[in-house]
C-alpha cells in the first residue's frame, strides 16, 4: 500500500520525521486517491477528478500544506510522476498560508532527491513560494537547504530561461538572510579568472561585495538593461570594487585558460580523447559577463585594451580556445558603451578580424551605439575610427635597429612593404644577419605590426570601394581630415578620382593625387556611370599615359545598365542565369566579397541557394539565386547552376522586393558587377582543363560559353588591352578581334578569349590547354592600371605564345604541333 510505504519512508531518524508523519496522517485521504490513480482501472479517473476539485477549492491552510507535502513525498514513485502536478500546484502553494521552517525543509529535501532536471525544476517551483512566505528567522533555519539547492542547480539540465529565474529566486532568498555570504558555487572554485573574486570574498566579505556578485549573475544577455547598469555602477562604488573587477577582466583577457581534461566540458562534448581549452565555463557565463560590463561602466577608456583582447580571445579567432559567443558579445557591446574615441578604433580593428556572422552583427550594433553617443552617423563613425597605426603623413614609419633602418610603408594603396635599409643606404627586402641575430624580438614585433597594417589596409580598401554604390557627399574639410590626410585611408584616396564642387556650381573631377582648384565645399567619389563615354575614355588614357595605378577599378570599372530583357522581366534579371559554376569556389567568393549565403547541401533547405549582398550603406540588397547542378551528391554539390538576381529595399527592419527600374543605377551596377565576378571566376567555362572531361554532361555549356559573348568585365578588359598593347614589345604580333586577342606566333596564330582566357589555334580553332601557375602574371613587364588576374593571365599567355618556338613545356609543344598541321 502506498500509504504504508510513504510512512516507512518518512521515518528517516532526522528532525523532520514528525513533520512528514503528521502531514501523511492529515493527508491520508489524498494518499488513498493517489493509490487509486496508481492502480488505474475504472475508478482512477473519478479519483483524480475528486483530488483536483478538493485541492482547488475545498482545503484550508493546514490541510493544504499537508496535501502539498504528501504530493511531493508521493511523487518519488514512478507511477505517480506523470500526473502529480496536473492540478495548479503553484496556485495552491501561493494560496496556502502558515508555512513553518520545518515544512519548507521537507519540501526542499524532497526537491534535492529529484534525479531529472525537469522534475527538479517542477518540484522547486512548488517549494519556493512556501519559502518566500517565511520570516527571516524561519528562513535562516532552512538556509543550509537553500545553499544545497543552489549548488545542485548548477548541474541541472533545465531550460536556460527557467534556470536563470529559479537561480535568481534562490539567491534572493539567501541574500535576504546572509547579506555578506556569497552562495557556494556562485564563484567557480578553480577558474583562474575568478581568483580575484575568491580572494576578496575570503579575505574581506561584505554585504556590498556579496550584493555586487549576485548582481553580476543576474545578467543573462550580452546587453544589460539600463536599470541593471545603474545598479551595477552603484554597487561597484559601494563595494569599492573598481580595481577588483578590472583584475577579473584582465584575467579573462590574458590569464590561463581552462581545459576539459581537468575542469569539465565547456558546452557539448567533442568526444573521444580530444580535449580543448576555454576561458569561462558555461555555468559561470553570467558572472563573467557581469564583471565585463562592470569594468566597462566603471573604467571606460581604461578597459578598452582588455575588452578587445577578450573579444578576440573568445570569438574563435584565437587558435586553441573554443569560442564563447555570449562572452565575446558582452565585450563587443561594452566597447560601444564606453563613450571614448579609443573604443571606435578598437571596434574597427575587431571588425576587420572577426568573421563570425552573429558577432559581426553585434559589432555593427556596437558601432551604431558608439556613434549615437558621439552624435554622428554610423557611416561617419566607421570612417573616423580607422586606426592610423602611428604612421606618418606619408603612410610610413621608420625604426632604428642598430645601424640598420627598418621602414614599413603603404605603396599604391594596395601593398604594405617592409624594407630594411643597410648602413650604406641600400634597401633590402630580407633582413640581414645583423638584424636577425641582433634584434630578433624587435624584428618579430615589426613583422607583426606590418601584418596588422595589411589587414587594416585591405579592410579599408574594401570599405572605400563599397562607397561606389552610394551617393554620399562629404564637407571638404571633413573629407580632408578623415580621407585625404589619413595615413592609411589616404594611401587609397590618392589613387582615386574625386569630384569637387563649390556652392551650387558643377562637379569637377580631379586626377588621382591632384588638388582641386579654388575652394570647394563638397566632395564625392567619381563613378563612370555618371560620366559621358568620352570622359571615361579620357580618364582611362590619362591613367595609362601617366602610369597611375588605382587601388581598385574606377576609371576602368564595368558599368551595368538595365537591358530590354530586364524591362520585360521587371522584378528579376536573368542576365547571369543558366551558368554552371564550381560551387565550393563560388561559396568562398561569396564570403570574400561580404555576401551572406546559405550552404547548398543534402539537408532540408539546402537545395535552394540565396546569396545576399548589401549596398548603399545597407539601404539596398541584391539576392542571387543558385541551385545544385549535380543530380546526386553525398554532402554538398561540386557544381551549381546560377539563376535570377532580384533586388530588395530596406523598410525599417524588413526588406521589400522592388522592380529593377526602381533600383538606383549605381546600386544596380555595383551589384551586377559582383554577380558577374562570381560567375566569371567560378564558371567551368574559365576552367582550362574542363575540355579533357570527354562527354561530360556540362561539356556543351563549357564549349558554348568559354568562347561566347563577352560580359561587361571582359569588355573592360578589352578596353584596357587597347591601351596596353601598343606599349608592349610584341605589339606588332597582337590585334584585338571582337571577343579575342589574336597573337601571331612563329608556328601558328592564337586566339585568346577576353572572358575566359582560353585559347584557340588557327586555322581550325583547335583548343590549346595552358594551365596557369598559382599566381599568373605578365612577368612584371607590363604596367596595369588596376589589379585583374584574368588580364594578367591573358597578357602572360600572349607573351608566351608570341615566342612559341621558345616554349619548353612538352605538353604545350605537342598541342601546338598537332594544331598547326
Amino acid at each position: 500500500m502506498l500509504y504504508e510505504t510513504l510512512v516507512a519512508e518518512a521515518r528517516r531518524c532526522d528532525s523532520l520525521d514528525e513533520v512528514r508523519l503528521r502531514a501523511l496522517e492529515r493527508g491520508r485521504w489524498l494518499v488513498e486517491l493517489l493509490e487509486q490513480q496508481r492502480r488505474g482501472g475504472a475508478g482512477s479517473g473519478a479519483a483524480r477528478a475528486a483530488m483536483v476539485e478538493r485541492l482547488a477549492t475545498g482545503v484550508g491552510d493546514e490541510e493544504g500544506r499537508a496535501a502539498l507535502l504528501c504530493l511531493l513525498l508521493g511523487s518519488r514513485y514512478e507511477e505517480t510522476r506523470d500526473w502529480a502536478y496536473a492540478f495548479d500546484a503553484d496556485a495552491l502553494v501561493r494560496r496556502v498560508r502558515g508555512w513553518s521552517a520545518a515544512e519548507v525543509a521537507v519540501l526542499f529535501v524532497r526537491v534535492t532527491e529529484c534525479d531529472r532536471g525537469y522534475w527538479f525544476a517542477d518540484s522547486l517551483t512548488v517549494a519556493l513560494p512556501a519559502a518566500e512566505q517565511l520570516a527571516p528567522e524561519a528562513l535562516r533555519e532552512v538556509s543550509p537547504h537553500l545553499r544545497a539547492l543552489h549548488a545542485q542547480m548548477r548541474d541541472q539540465s533545465i531550460d536556460a530561461t527557467r534556470k536563470a529565474k529559479l537561480n535568481r529566486r534562490l539567491r534572493d532568498l539567501l541574500g535576504s538572510i546572509e547579506e555578506t555570504t556569497v552562495p557556494h558555487g556562485l564563484i567557480p572554485d578553480k577558474a583562474p579568472w575568478a581568483a580575484p573574486l575568491r580572494n576578496r570574498v575570503a579575505a574581506a566579505p561584505t554585504a556590498g561585495l556579496a550584493a555586487l556578485i549576485r548582481h553580476f549573475v543576474a545578467l543573462s544577455s550580452p546587453r544589460p538593461t539600463q536599470k541593471w547598469r545603474r545598479a551595477c555602477q552603484d554597487l561597484v562604488e559601494r563595494a569599492d570594487a573598481r580595481d577588483l573587477v578590472a583584475d577579473v577582466l584582465r584575467e579573462l583577457a590574458e590569464g590561463d585558460t581552462l581545459c576539459t581534461r581537468t575542469h569539465g566540458e565547456h558546452s557539448e562534448a567533442i568526444g573521444g580523447a580530444y580535449h580543448y581549452h576555454y576561458v569561462a565555463h558555461q555555468n559561470d557565463g553570467d558572472l563573467a559577463r557581469g564583471a565585463v560590463w562592470a569594468v566597462a561602466l566603471a573604467d571606460g577608456p581604461a578597459a578598452v585594451p582588455h575588452l578587445v583582447a577578450l573579444a578576440l580571445r573568445v570569438s574563435g579567432t584565437e587558435r586553441g580556445i573554443v569560442e564563447d559567443l555570449k562572452l565575446a558579445g558582452a565585450a563587443i557591446n561594452a566597447l560601444g558603451e564606453t563613450g571614448d574615441q579609443t573604443s571606435l578604433e578598437a571596434l574597427w580593428r575587431l571588425r576587420t578580424r572577426i568573421r563570425h556572422r552573429a558577432l559581426r552583427k553585434q559589432l555593427d550594433t556596437a558601432l551604431t551605439t558608439a556613434a549615437g553617443k558621439l552624435g554622428i552617423t554610423p557611416e561617419q563613425l566607421v570612417e573616423r575610427s580607422v586606426p592610423d597605426h602611428g604612421l606618418g603623413p606619408d603612410g610610413a614609419v621608420e625604426r632604428e635597429l642598430g645601424e640598420h633602418t627598418l621602414r614599413i610603408a603603404i605603396e599604391h594603396g594596395t601593398t604594405v612593404r617592409l624594407t630594411i635599409v643597410r648602413p650604406d643606404g641600400t634597401p633590402s627586402r630580407t633582413a640581414p644577419a645583423a638584424v636577425k641575430d641582433g634584434h630578433p624580438d624587435a624584428l618579430k614585433r615589426h613583422k607583426a605590426f606590418a601584418k596588422e597594417l595589411r589587414t587594416t589596409l585591405a579592410s579599408e580598401r574594401v570599405r572605400v570601394e563599397a562607397l561606389m554604390s552610394t551617393d554620399r557627399e562629404w564637407p571638404y574639410d571633413e573629407w580632408c581630415r578623415h580621407y585625404r590626410d589619413h595615413p592609411v585611408t589616404g594611401g587609397i584616396v590618392h589613387g582615386l578620382i574625386w569630384e569637387f564642387r563649390a556652392g551650387d556650381g558643377p562637379w569637377q573631377a580631379v586626377a588621382p593625387g591632384a588638388r582641386p582648384d579654388g575652394s570647394p565645399d563638397r566632395v564625392r567619389l567619381w563613378h563612370p556611370i555618371r560620366a559621358e563615354a568620352g570622359e571615361v575614355a579620357a580618364w582611362r588614357e590619362r591613367l595609362m599615359a601617366d602610369k597611375l595605378r588605382q587601388p581598385f577599378k574606377q576609371a576602368f570599372r564595368e558599368i551595368y545598365l538595365l537591358t530590354p530583357a530586364e524591362d520585360e522581366t521587371r522584378v528579376y534579371s536573368n542576365r547571369f542565369a543558366a551558368h554552371i559554376v564550381h560551387y565550393q569556389q563560388l561559396y568562398a567568393l561569396f564570403k570574400e566579397r561580404g555576401w551572406q549565403a546559405n550552404y547548398l547541401s543534402g539537408h532540408d533547405g539546402g537545395y535552394e541557394g540565396e546569396a545576399r549582398g548589401v549596398f548603399a550603406d545597407g539601404a539596398w540588397r541584391a539576392v542571387f539565386h543558385h541551385d545544385p547542378a549535380d543530380e546526386d551528391f553525398p554532402y554538398s554539390p561540386d557544381h551549381a547552376a546560377t539563376d535570377q538576381v532580384r533586388f530588395e529595399r530596406r523598410s525599417g527592419k524588413q526588406w521589400r522586393e522592388v522592380p529593377l527600374a526602381d533600383v538606383p543605377p549605381q546600386v544596380f551596377s555595383e551589384a551586377m558587377r559582383d554577380v558577374d565576378l562570381f560567375v566569371g571566376v567560378t564558371s567551368i567555362a574559365a576552367d582550362a582543363e574542363w575540355s579533357d572531361r570527354g562527354e561530360d554532361r556540362h561539356h556543351a555549356y563549357w564549349r558554348t560559353t568559354t568562347f561566347g559573348a563577352l560580359t561587361a568585365s571582359a569588355e573592360v578588359r578589352g578596353a584596357a588591352l587597347q591601351r596596353i598593347l601598343p606599349r608592349l614589345r610584341i605589339a606588332d604580333r597582337c590585334t584585338l578581334d571582337g571577343r579575342f586577342l589574336r597573337v601571331r606566333g612563329e608556328l601558328t596564330t592564337y586566339k585568346i578569349h577576353l572572358g575566359s582566357a582560353n585559347i584557340l589555334m588557327e586555322p581550325d580553332d583547335a583548343y590549346l590547354c595552358i594551365v596557369p601557375g598559382r599566381r599568373p602574371s605578365a612577368g612584371g613587364q607590363v604596367f596595369l592600371p588596376f589589379e585583374d588576374e584574368r588580364l594578367s593571365l591573358i597578357l602572360s599567355k600572349a607573351l608566351l605564345l608570341a615566342a612559341d618556338t621558345k616554349i619548353k613545356d612538352e605538353t604545350i609543344v605537342r598541342q601546338i604541333k598537332r594544331g598547326a598541321r
